[in-house]
Parts: structure tokens; C-alpha cells; sequence
């Protein structure tokens, strides 16, 4: 399964003084790191957003939280390409903790493409094929 991760340092505010990662944080920290892979692909989202009007938006999302991280510790956070359909990319997620290699957290994500209407309102679309061969490609980056 191809895989793309990023490092991070939990920083203060982001969990609980018993290593609770609050959930919205886990959310960011995975999805800056799926922004900074389409960025690397030649696909960052804030030009697909503006030049096209289209982008990925969240479907659905589970992340379950397996161990702590405190204030300070370094965070290996990887996604992996689990599928990609006609409409939609399915990741897997999962954060450990880069001294120990204890689990953090893990869950996954289905990301959709839609177009964004003038009206506000999202519709899905088939992934361009750019985009598809873009995410066939990823390798892991160790």
C-alpha cells in the first residue's frame, strides 16, 4: 500500500495533561499532511480550489485514539492510499509516536471530489485523470 508521512511536534493545547490527543487535532494533523502530498504531486489545494473550482472535501472520517502524546513529542503521522473509485480516495491513517513507535492514533478517511458551484453548493465529480495517475504513483518516503 503506498504511503506518504510527515513529522510533527505536539504542541502545547493539542492534548490533555494525561496525552489525550483531542480529536480535531488529529483531524488537522492529517489532513495538512494529505494537502502537502497533493501539494508535492504537482496538485496543491488552494490552486485546484482557485483555477478550477474544484477540490477534495471530506466525506466521511474515523480516527480512534490508541495512546498518548504529550506536549512536545515527536509525531510520525502517515496516510496510505487504501482505494481510489470513480469519485472518491480512501485512506488509512495512523499517527505514532517517533521515540517509541507506540500508536497514537488510527483510523480512516474517504476524501471526495467535487466541483464547487457559484451557488455555495458542492457536486461530485469523476477524479481527472492527472490526478488519478498522480495518486497510483506515491511511494513511500522513507
Amino acid at each position: 500500500m503506498a504511503s506518504y508521512h510527515q513529522e510533527l511536534t505536539v504542541t502545547w493545547g493539542e492534548s490533555d495533561p494525561s496525552g489525550l490527543v483531542y480529536y480535531p487535532r488529529e483531524v488537522a494533523w492529517f489532513n495538512e499532511v494529505e494537502h502537502e502530498l497533493f501539494r508535492s504531486m504537482g496538485f496543491p489545494i488552494d490552486k485546484m480550489i482557485l483555477n478550477d473550482h474544484r477540490s477534495f472535501v471530506m466525506g466521511e472520517i474515523k480516527i480512534r485514539f490508541v495512546g498518548p502524546a504529550a506536549y512536545g513529542d515527536r509525531v510520525r503521522c502517515e496516510i496510505a492510499l487504501n482505494d481510489i473509485r470513480d469519485r472518491t480516495v480512501h485512506w488509512d491513517y495512523k499517527a505514532s509516536n517517533l521515540e517509541s513507535g507506540v500508536a497514537i492514533c488510527k483510523g480512516n478517511a474517504t476524501r471526495v471530489y467535487v466541483e464547487l458551484l457559484e451557488d455555495g453548493k458542492l457536486r461530485s465529480q469523476q477524479i481527472p485523470d492527472d490526478i488519478r495517475e498522480a495518486l497510483m504513483r506515491i511511494r513511500p518516503n522513507d
